[in-house]
């Protein structure tokens, strides 16, 4: 199996574990609205484009909305098998539902109370790695000054430059990935002005 299998697998355990009514970290959505987005990501490819297109999100939602209402179960199972054969997702599913999976995986987890960071294998943490540059020059472009990021082992990537001063952050790439992701509940460290640290915080980091 794939990486990006292997958390597919991890995702879809956690979510009949958590059930539909489960919240998340996406705003208002429930397990049951994550799973539908899932699946209009993989499955809806007239509405796909919404999710990251602002002029198309109507339609995406009212798409979703629509998904969301059939069983539990079958959106379940329709995460769980991957995207249909005539899907360019079939294809691409190694290379780009990684970080997909593993995002969305945490926003229900860490949605919980009292969770913690998973222990993940090196090849998934180098993947996330791959990503994380990328991810991040889209999300910390608004920063008001320079970001880095860091691996505790020592990889760095700048994705913001500034003369007006810089934050490292620090932690795995995972946890790395998920603070360009704009999601707060994470475990890093943060070098810099506190000023600026506070500033970072406070980024819109939506893509």
């Amino acid at each position: 199996m794939s990486l990006a299998q292997d958390e597919r697998a991890a995702l879809v355990r956690t979510l009949e574990e958590l059930g539909e009514d489960t919240p998340t970290l996406c705003g208002g959505w429930t397990g049951r609205d994550l799973a539908a987005h899932l699946v209009v990501r993989e499955r809806r490819l007239d509405a796909a484009p919404g999710i990251l297109i602002p002029f198309l999100a109507g339609y995406t939602e009212k798409v979703q909305s629509q998904v969301a209402s059939r069983p539990f179960d079958k959106l379940v199972e329709d995460i769980r098998t991957g995207p249909p054969i005539w899907s360019p997702f079939k294809i691409l599913d190694p290379l780009i539902n990684v970080g997909e999976m593993f995002v969305h995986h945490e926003d229900l987890r860490r949605a919980q109370p009292e969770w913690s960071p998973r222990t993940l294998p090196r090849a998934m943490e180098d993947k996330l790695f791959s990503t994380v540059g990328l991810i991040g020059r889209k999300s910390y472009r608004r920063a008001p000054i320079g970001v880095e990021l860091r691996t505790t082992d020592g990889r760095s990537v700048t994705v913001k430059k500034s003369s007006r001063g810089q934050v490292t952050l620090i932690g795995p790439p995972s946890e790395l990935l998920l603070h360009a992701f704009g999601r707060s509940a994470v475990r890093l460290e943060k070098e810099g002005d506190p000023r600026d640290v506070e500033a970072l915080d406070a980024l819109d980091r939506s893509l």
